[in-house]
Parts: structure tokens; sequence; C-alpha cells
């Protein structure tokens, strides 16, 4: 174990050392001086050489040690390496708990934000094991062992964890609680801003009308480029030539999606290709929305994708912000790797102790102040 104080700076508390030292000698200056008139005429005899002295040893002790150890309590004590390890089992929620091993010794915990112990009720929600499993790595002491129990579907939130402890990976039976189910999004409504009838718009009024359900009438409306934009969620389509409107561009980072014909950036992420792979569409964000280019006119002759029976549900797709990547994986195959990084054992606190000790010594320093043993000075 290596001692160590958090915070040095208060050991200069010990000035206050000075003050019970001073108190005790100021007390000899109560004693008061009283002249006998027989000894008023004999001659002045040179005064003895006097001496520093205390009196009541025991209690300036005491004050001496209790400031002492309030000093030290302000620089907080603590100690490394005082732990030596110990068996932990980690249970993933989900897994079949008559699987966790039992035992006196055996730190049994939930991994859950915080660690709770296995005796509480389960946490819900999704468990980002990746994680936590590199927290619990790094609090650890080196000598722990640590058993993982997991289920056999579980949440990977990052990429296989490579810890510095071996991890005996126990795979059950269950899976990991999934994030809530997301209800279907509905179809998007077209606003389109054309400068005059343009061909286009049958395409998109016919994508318009393969995206409305059943007995209901589509979300479609054309507008000359002067119209006002629409209010969200709904998807602009920008037909009107040269370079977008400051409006429209602050329409879109509010959080709209517009659909442009041109060429974008060069390095925009390319969203369609064609068989032949060339490029069809780019997506962009903007600020809190996303801007899609067609590379090409929506003319039949130099797209003929928009003749194509899935053009609508291509053309959705473009306009509907990705899904997030699947993130459930078979536990098998996401048992840590080892030769991560070791990290240094978090320093114990030792103030709780020491004000224990700190009380102890107050109460002692009082009864010797107040005692019937004390003497006078």
């Amino acid at each position: 174990m290596t001692p160590v104080l958090l915070f040095p700076l208060g050991l200069a508390a010990l000035a206050a050392l000075a003050v019970p030292l001073v108190i005790h000698l100021a007390r000899r200056s109560e004693l008061a001086r009283i002249d006998f008139a027989a000894l008023r005429w004999l001659a002045a005899r040179p005064r003895p050489r006097t001496r520093l002295r205390f009196d009541e040893w025991p209690l300036l002790i005491a004050r001496l040690l209790l400031l002492a150890l309030i000093a030290l309590w302000l620089a907080r004590p603590a100690v490394f390496g005082s732990s030596d390890g110990g068996n932990w089992v980690a249970v993933v929620p989900g897994a079949d708990l008559a699987s966790v091993p039992r035992g006196d010794g055996v730190e049994r915990r939930w991994l859950a934000p915080g660690f709770p112990a296995l005796d509480m009720p389960r946490p819900a929600g999704p468990i980002p094991v990746a994680s936590l499993l590199r927290q619990l790595d790094a609090e650890l002491p080196p000598g722990a062992s640590l058993r993982v129990v997991v289920p056999a579907q579980i949440t990977a939130d990052a990429e296989r964890p490579r810890l510095s402890h071996h991890v005996a990976w126990q795979v059950t039976a269950g899976s990991t609680p999934a994030a809530p189910s997301q209800a279907a999004k509905p179809a998007p409504a077209l606003s389109v801003r054309t400068p005059e009838h343009h061909d286009a718009v049958r395409y998109l009024r016919a994508a318009a009308v393969a995206w409305a359900p059943p007995g209901r009438a589509p979300g479609f409306e054309v507008g000359p480029p002067s119209a006002p934009l629409p209010p969200y969620p709904a998807t602009l389509v920008w037909l009107a030539p040269g370079e977008l409107p400051t409006a429209l561009r602050d329409w879109i980072s509010g959080g709209g999606t517009a659909l442009v014909v041109g060429t974008g950036p060069v390095a925009a992420p390319v969203v369609w290709r064609d068989e032949v792979g060339a490029v069809l569409a780019t997506a962009e964000p903007i600020g809190r929305g996303r801007i899609v280019r067609l590379t090409r006119p929506l003319d039949s002759a130099q797209m003929p994708q928009l003749l194509e029976p899935g053009f609508s549900q291509r053309l959705r797709a473009l306009l509907e912000a990705p899904r997030p990547a699947p993130t459930r994986v078979a536990a098998v195959d996401y048992a840590p790797l080892t030769g991560g990084a070791t990290y240094k054992p978090p320093a114990r606190d030792l103030r709780s102790w020491l004000a224990l000790i700190v009380a102890a010594m107050f109460l002692i320093e009082r009864w010797l102040a107040t005692g019937r043993r004390r003497g006078t000075a």
C-alpha cells in the first residue's frame, strides 16, 4: 500500500498548532503577585532565571493531536493498492440468473450504470455492454478475477472490447432488453416548387399516390418558387434553376428535407447509383436538415429509372433519414479480448476513518479540559 495526500495544501493548517501552546503559556500570567508587609523592607535580590514551562501536559498533547488530525483530514489522505482484488461476477440484464455463480466472497453486480448489486431490481432499457465493460475493467484492482454472465443476444454499442483483465465469458439463454421499437413513419408529404408546368410533376405525383394509405388522399401540392415554404415535416422538391435562395437554405438548416436537381459537392456521400455505377443522387446534412441532389433531370429520357416500378420506394428511401444500423449481436462472438491497457487503480479515501479518530480525540480533549482531575495552574 502506498499512502498519499490528495490535497497536500491542507497541511498548512498545522500552523494552528501554535494556538494551544500560546494558550497554555498565557495561563501562567493569571497568577497574581502579592507583596507581604514583612518583606517590603528586605533588600531586593536578583530574580532567579526562569525557564519555559508548560502545565497540564496531557491536555496540551490532546489539543495538539486534535489539530494535527484535523490538518491531516484537510489534506485528504488516501492509499493506493489497498485492495487485493477479489472475485467479481457481472451479469448483463436478460441473462439466466440460475447460472450465476454463488459463494462467499463473490461480488455479484449488474452490468448496468452504477453497477448495482444483483439483489436490486433488474435494470431496464438498452445496456451499453462494451462501454460498461471498459469502465469496470478500469475500476477493478489488477488482481481481481472477473466473470461476465451474458444472454445469447446482446446489444453491441461499440466494437469488440479489449480489456486488461482476463474475462470468463459465460453465455446463457435470453437476450438484453431491446430499445423501444419505433412506430412506422408516415409517408412524406411532397411540396413541389417549380416556375412553370414541369414534366417531372407527374412522376412526383405518382410517387405520392403510391405512398398514400388506401382510401386516403396523397400528401402533394404544387406551387411557384415564390410560394411560402411548407411547414415541417413536409419534404420540399425544388425544381427552379439557379442557386438555392437563402430562405430555402435556412428552412433546410432548421430541420427540413429538400430534393433538388444539380451537381452537389464533390465529397457529398453517394446514396444512389445506376446499374453501371454512375452516381444518380447524393445527400448531405445542412444544420438539422438534409439536402438530396439528383445528378440528372427528372426526365425519362435522361433518367429511365423514373419508369421503373420501384421508383416510388427508391425516392421515399432517399427522402427519409437513414435508419440506424442493427446493434444486436450473438454474445458468443462478442467475448472481450485481452491485452488492453492496464489502469492504475483509484486511491482509497481515508477521510471517513480519520473523521472517527478526530471525533474520539475531541471527546478526550473535552474530558481532560472539564474533568475534576484537572489541577489549577
